[in-house]
Formats: structure tokens, C-alpha cells, sequence
């Protein structure tokens, strides 16, 4: 449905059914109903950070690559089709009878509205309480400190020269710990 099919409503027709209005077009109650489905939250990110018309294809291999904290190029055939069908056949046409966007569904193009910059102030919240990666950093943060951890234990033991750590040169010690922490930092520059 494009915006000049929709029907216009003033402030005043919303405001006196007691719900707060976002600039004369949408109220706060159809904003939370249509935040409300993590996927679509991500498409108007995905479209918010874009400009011009994108392809259908594109939008849902990218949300895809955040649901499964992976990049597009390492998504697997299975992944992005359980991304795409809810897309096309639900949440797409949704924000679009919302005036969100403007979806073409046979030509697979979606165009975003001025609404999709309404609504950044109610993403930006989630953005920056990280609910959207599910604590992903804490994750990392963990990965670090387990490193660390064993790094520090078989360093202690080669300086005191515990039992089984006078077999293993203090110099393959170091190693192994660096060789894990470069892992470890390899993975998450990858993984963001």
C-alpha cells in the first residue's frame, strides 16, 4: 500500500480516542504493535541505515545474518529461508498496511517512508540496551576472562615449575596462550 492510499488521519481524529500520536500518522499503540516482532524491528534498522529502494532478498539475508549472529556470506541455505517466508508472507506486508514502508511484493522491492525515521527513537533504546544481539558482548567478555584465566594458571605453573609443567618449555607455554588469545580476538572482530 503506498502512503497516498492510506487514510489520513489528523491529530485531532487520534487524539480524541486518548492515544498520543507520532506527527499527525501513527499512534504510540500501533508503534509498540508493530515493534513488537523482533523481525520486524530489524527490518526498519536494516532500511534505517539504507537509502533508496532495496531488494526484498537483501533486507532478509541481512536479519537473517543478525538473528544467527553470523554475516550473510556465512549463512547457510536453511537460515535464510527461515528468515525470508515470515518476511514475505507477514511482517513486510504488515509494516506496509502500517505506512511504514512501501512493499512491491511481486517485484520483491521495499521502499521505506518517513515513518521508518518516527520510529528511531524506539529503536534506539533497544540498540542501545543491546536486546537486540541478546548480550552478545557478555558472551565475548566470558570467552576473554577463560582465557585469561588458563593463560594465567599455566603461566603460575611453568614459573613455579609444577610437576607436569617442567615437560612443556616455558616458551610453548606463551605460546599457546597467545595463539588463544589471538583466536579469541580473530572470532569476535569476525563475528561483529
Amino acid at each position: 500500500m503506498s502512503t497516498m492510499e492510506r487514510p489520513s488521519l489528523s491529530i485531532d481524529d487520534r487524539a480524541s480516542d486518548g492515544q498520543s500520536v507520532i506527527e499527525g500518522q501513527i499512534s504510540t499503540d500501533d508503534v509498540f504493535h508493530i515493534l513488537q516482532s523482533r523481525r520486524r524491528r530489524a527490518a526498519v534498522r536494516y532500511l534505517r541505515e539504507t537509502e533508496g529502494p532495496v531488494e526484498m532478498s537483501d533486507l532478509a539475508e541481512q536479519v537473517a545474518a543478525w538473528e544467527n549472529e553470523t554475516t550473510v556470506q556465512a549463512l547457510t541455505s536453511d537460515e535464510r529461508q527461515r528468515t525470508y517466508i515470515p518476511l514475505y508472507q507477514s511482517h513486510l506486508p504488515k509494516l506496509d498496511e502500517e505506512g511504514v514502508i512501501e512493499y512491491n511484493k511481486d517485484r520483491g522491492i521495499v521502499r521505506k517512508t518517513p515513518l521508518v525515521a518516527e520510529l528511531e527513537r524506539y529503536l534506539s533504546v533497544e540498540d542501545s540496551s543491546d536486546i537486540e544481539t541478546g548480550g552478545d558482548e557478555h558472551r565475548w567478555d566470558t570467552y576473554y576472562l577463560c582465557v585469561s584465566s588458563l593463560g594465567s594458571f599455566l603461566l603460575l605453573g611453568a614459573a613455579f615449575h609444577f610437576p607436569l609443567f617442567t615437560l612443556v618449555p616455558s616458551i610453548a607455554v606463551v605460546a599457546c596462550v597467545l595463539a588463544a588469545f589471538w583466536l579469541v580476538s580473530v572470532s569476535h572482530s569476525l563475528s561483529v
